[in-house]
């Protein structure tokens, strides 16, 4: 049994909207060229370019799935939620620091709300894009079992070449203020925690939270939050038609040359297969495929967090992939939790130190 000494994330009761999908990611390169032959190996199609960005998509039916700006210095520049209506927007928009209704400057068009949440990140509402044709894909491939044989007379032969990214699955952030920025996400978006982890004094670590589509499955987590000393982008997630794409994925990443972060593996939290990337500028994005739907009715679970706790097999999660890089900004931003958020003590960076570390 394990004891809940501090308040762990709950879905509210009347949030303000309901986000619908994940709709994309901005993030800001001094080389959007470089950037863009990563996401090529990836496995992501650039879909238009302007005089200052670069938008890529994935197989499904959106617009854009990425966008990269040019800039001087490399970031991550926010995210978008999908919104039903424009009523939903109107009521986004009314919230404090939030902009008006405008357009929105992206292929597919639409309008959008602008927002801070409580850790500093953008986050974007939109709703009325217009949907393009989807990318042809391969089929998932057909096993054969032992008392089951759906392949005779054929062989496995997957293509050599980069997998076709079929959506934009989800974003793990790292803040500092835990309590508050999750708060935020579940009053304002309707974010339901599907688990969360929890250190041994019971305070929440890692909170997993998915959309609330009623009765239809939504992914395990679109959006996930880990508790830092400061806020972060920690990953992004792409999903593949079946595990030889996660695996030829691994094999095109490699001979492009490009720097491998973790993987392959199967999660506990949500099952996916995974294997982790590492972009130029050392931001994670995460082949998967085969991972958990819930329904609105699943109840949270609550788990010991541990490194040991991130996979089911394969290599377990090695301490580069949480470690943080020591640079004047992040000294700063420690020193500015450790004063002001409510939810960052020494205690507690020593703990997650001797867990991760």
């Amino acid at each position: 049994m394990i004891e809940l000494s501090t308040q762990q994330p709950q879905r509210h009761p009347s949030p303000t909207s309901k986000a619908c999908r994940l709709a994309y990611l901005v993030f800001e390169r001094p080389e959007p060229e470089k950037a863009e032959r990563f996401l090529h190996d990836f496995g992501l199609q650039t879909a238009s370019r302007s005089e200052d960005a670069i938008f890529l998509r994935a197989a499904d039916n959106a617009p854009f799935c990425y966008c990269i700006r040019k800039a001087a210095k490399a970031g991550f520049a926010g995210f978008g939620f999908e919104v039903a209506d424009i009523a939903a927007l109107q009521a986004l928009s009314e919230l404090d620091g939030a902009s008006a209704i405008e357009e929105a400057p992206y292929p597919g068009g639409g309008q959008r709300v602008c927002l801070r949440d409580p850790s500093g990140f953008r986050v974007e509402a939109i709703c009325g894009q217009n949907s393009v044709a989807p990318l042809r894909h391969r089929a998932p491939l057909q096993f054969n079992f032992n008392n089951e044989h759906v392949r005779v007379n054929d062989c496995q032969r997957p293509p050599a070449t980069a997998p076709d990214v079929l959506r934009l699955g989800h974003l793990v952030l790292e803040v500092a203020d835990f309590q508050q920025t999750s708060a935020w996400y579940t009053r304002h978006f309707g974010l339901i925690p599907s688990d969360v982890q929890v250190l041994p004094d019971g305070s929440p670590a890692v909170v997993f939270f998915r959309l609330d589509l009623g009765d239809t499955p939504a992914d395990h987590h679109t959006l996930a939050m880990a508790q830092g000393f400061m806020p972060a982008y920690s990953h992004s997630a792409y999903e593949l038609v079946d595990a030889d794409a996660v695996g030829m994925g691994q094999r095109v990443m490699r001979e492009k040359k490009w720097q491998h972060a973790w993987g392959i593996g199967r999660h506990i939290l949500g099952s996916q297969i995974f294997d982790y990337w590492q972009d130029p500028w050392g931001a994670k994005h995460e082949h998967y495929c085969d991972g958990d739907l819930f329904t609105a009715e699943r109840p949270m679970g609550v788990h010991p967090v541990s490194r040991n706790a991130m996979s089911q097999w394969g290599q377990v999660m090695p301490v580069s992939f949480t470690k943080p890089k020591i640079t004047l900004s992040a000294i700063r931003g420690l020193l500015r939790s450790l004063r002001y958020s409510p939810d960052v003590t020494i205690k507690k960076l020593k703990t997650l130190a001797r867990i991760f570390g």
